[in-house]
């Protein structure tokens, strides 16, 4: 692999993790409610 590609692969290894990180449990359905906003969402 040449510089460029492993400087590719760390940056999109690290956004994909800050995109998906977040507390809070799921409940049955892979669901959960965000108590600040009042949304609900699905993983």
């Amino acid at each position: 692999m040449n510089v460029v590609s492993l400087v590719i692969a760390a940056v999109l290894s690290f956004s994909s993790v800050a995109a998906f990180a977040h507390s809070g449990g799921t409940d049955a359905k892979g669901c959960h409610t965000n108590h600040k906003t009042g949304g609900y969402h699905c993983h």
